[in-house]
């Protein structure tokens, strides 16, 4: 069993209902998606995290119960491997080369498309997109609250 509280599975249990709505209603979540399931109901788990937990490169290879997905979900929540907010500030740095707190949104893109556990050009424009960071005259954003504004996470409204 699970050390779960009430409210956390009655939580858990509406996410899986809308996955399970939009897999067509059989009473069980795709392997493929346990990532965005796990993204919907409150964890940001790295790919491989996923990859360790159960999550599937392609769809239709295996299928989980609610009851699977519970362990799976805990698991997850466990695991604290993202960076610090320094770690990303000396990250960031790097691309600094005039020591002023900017970097060109190209090389914005370039660090979260191509370096480390790489997104896709679509996550990077939801991204910005929810960050709302804009660019100055010349191309160029503020990576601290760019790193401040993701940390963050989306607006809870």
């Amino acid at each position: 069993m699970t050390d779960l509280s009430k409210g956390e599975i009655e939580d858990i249990k509406e996410v899986f209902d809308l996955f399970d709505f939009w897999d067509g209603r059989d009473g069980l979540v795709d392997a493929f998606k346990v990532g965005e399931f796990l993204r919907c109901c409150g964890i940001n788990p790295t790919n491989e995290t996923v990859a360790k937990n159960g999550g599937t490169k392609k769809m239709g290879e295996k299928q989980y119960k609610f009851e699977e997905l519970l362990p799976i979900y805990q698991a997850a929540a466990q695991i604290k491997d993202s960076g610090t907010f320094a770690d990303f500030m000396e990250a960031f740095k790097t691309f600094d080369r005039e020591g002023q707190g900017l970097i060109s949104a190209a090389e914005v893109r370039h660090v979260l498309t191509a370096l480390g556990e790489r997104l896709s050009d679509d996550d990077v424009d939801l991204i910005v997109k929810f960050t709302g960071i804009e660019e100055d005259l010349d191309g160029n954003v503020k990576y601290e609250d760019f790193i401040k504004r993701v940390m963050k996470g989306p607006d809870q409204k």
